[in-house]
């Protein structure tokens, strides 16, 4: 059985009854389920540690009901922080994992996970993660736009996405924490060592979150000579006003609806489905 959340009500019709009380507590409320499994449809992102909350509260029903859940989530939050950088920090990526297992997940079907680096299934805080990719997906969008394209990745940790098409990857270097509320590791440096002249050029990464890594590598493929400029990733945040500035800044700019925004061109329902049914 397929149980849907509101927040995915843009691709399924939901049927999990959510609201918040007043004190802005989550209530969560499931129809009446047939069978010992169950497909739970939920976005863990935006709001993030809410609809965190809201995972929990669902997949503990189940538990307690003794239905087997897969949770099914494009976005995995938390992800940057699957590693330490000094000494004190939480490795947030691990935690949200342990808790999605604790609260009755027998896995997790996301997509282009961002401490995974590539496809398959992992074990990650004792959660079996099935990570899918919407990197074909892209291209193809890519191609009906511009025609033939070469694919690049803006840094290393995004090659996987462009290996399939014989892309190649720039190189990011990145500084110390800046000062401020924000944690934010300051881009020191994108290099790219290979020709783009006269070539269209898709730059894919994984997320677009303020665009800081965009902005760059579209600024090293104009300097090469690139005759047309098109950026995409799976998940895009579009933080700080990003998306007009890269509106601006390129050819075409575009997403999938992992998470819903004016640019989500390309659609992974069909990418979830598979996946599930298999």
């Amino acid at each position: 059985m397929k149980l849907i959340s509101q927040n995915f009500s843009d691709l399924y019709e939901p049927n999990i009854e959510m609201k918040k009380f007043p004190d802005g507590d989550n209530y969560i409320c499931l129809p009446e389920i047939g069978g010992n499994s169950a497909e739970v449809y939920h976005r863990l992102y935006p709001e993030q540690d809410s609809a965190i909350m809201q995972a929990i509260l669902i997949l503990d029903t189940l538990k307690r009901k003794k239905i087997e859940a897969i949770l099914v989530s494009p976005y995995f939050p938390y992800s940057r922080q699957d590693k330490t950088f000094k000494g004190g920090e939480a490795i947030s990526a691990e935690v949200i994992s342990d808790l999605i297992r604790y609260a009755g997940a027998k896995k997790l079907i996301t997509v282009d996970c961002h401490f995974l680096k590539k496809e398959g299934t992992f074990t990650y805080g004792g959660l079996e993660i099935v990570n899918l990719s919407a990197n074909k997906l892209l291209v193809e969008h890519a191609k009906k736009l511009a025609g033939d394209v070469e694919v690049i990745s803006p840094d290393m940790g995004a090659s996987y996405l462009v290996e399939d098409f014989g892309g190649k990857s720039m190189e990011k270097k990145r500084g110390e924490y800046v000062e401020g509320e924000t944690a934010y590791r300051k881009i020191e440096e994108v290099k790219m060592d290979f020709e783009v002249n006269g070539k269209n050029i898709l730059i894919l990464d994984d997320m677009i979150s303020t665009g800081g890594t965009m902005f760059k590598a579209i600024e090293n493929v104009k300097k090469g000579g690139a005759a047309k400029v098109l950026c995409a990733a799976t998940h895009g945040f579009f933080l700080k006003g990003s998306l007009d500035k890269l509106k601006q800044a390129c050819d075409h700019v575009f997403v999938t609806d992992s998470i819903p925004s004016p640019v989500s061109d390309v659609s992974i329902k069909e990418l979830l489905d598979s996946s599930c049914s298999s």
